[in-house]
């Protein structure tokens, strides 16, 4: 849980560390509404993707299930900027599927917390292939981080793209490419 009270007097010091007047009338409130929205963009602090995961049916075909173009918003932990971009996810079920919202949810869950974008990825796959016992997961996230495009290197529009693959995806070059053209579609 966000302790709002700390996280007001953290960013008080850090106006004060940057030579503004936390007085000002146009910061007078900037250390409440930053609480306030830490606790919206840290939710995945509290939550677990298994309990998302949880909830599947019974299902008789082995199919590839993707779901693709799931917007995310994050936070670098080494910058504690943002990085934003899309995943795409996949697996192949062994006799039960999960709702496509659920898969939408476990990205949300790792996205909302001080994360790497290669531990999100890893993450997500993991929690799938934990939760569900599918035959394979295919993972891909594609983003774009703001500790590149606006310090630093400063070269906005460059994507940073990490791969997961567990069970079949591993050693099936076939599934892989099924993968990659049904994302790029």
């Amino acid at each position: 849980m966000v302790d709002k009270k700390k996280v007001e007097e953290a960013v008080k010091l850090l106006l004060e560390g940057i030579g503004e007047d936390v007085n000002r009338e146009g910061l007078r409130e900037t250390p409440n509404r930053i609480a306030r929205m830490y606790e919206e963009i840290f939710a995945g602090m509290e939550d677990d993707a298994k309990v998302h995961l949880a909830k599947t049916f019974s299902a008789e075909g082995s199919e590839m299930v993707i779901e693709k173009d799931i917007s995310f918003y994050s936070t670098c932990e080494h910058h504690l900027l943002p990085f934003y971009g899309k995943a795409h996810v996949a697996y192949i079920p062994d006799g039960k599927v999960v709702g496509l919202s659920k898969l939408a949810r476990c990205v949300e869950v790792y996205a909302r917390r001080p994360q790497i974008q290669e531990q999100m990825t890893a993450q997500i796959a993991d929690a799938i292939n934990d939760s569900l016992s599918p035959k394979g997961v295919m993972v891909m996230v594609e983003a774009e981080h703001m500790c590149m495009t606006m310090r630093g290197i400063k070269k906005p529009g460059s994507k940073t793209v990490t791969l997961a693959m567990r069970g079949s995806f591993e050693q099936d070059e076939m599934l892989q490419r099924h993968f990659f053209e049904a994302v790029r579609l």
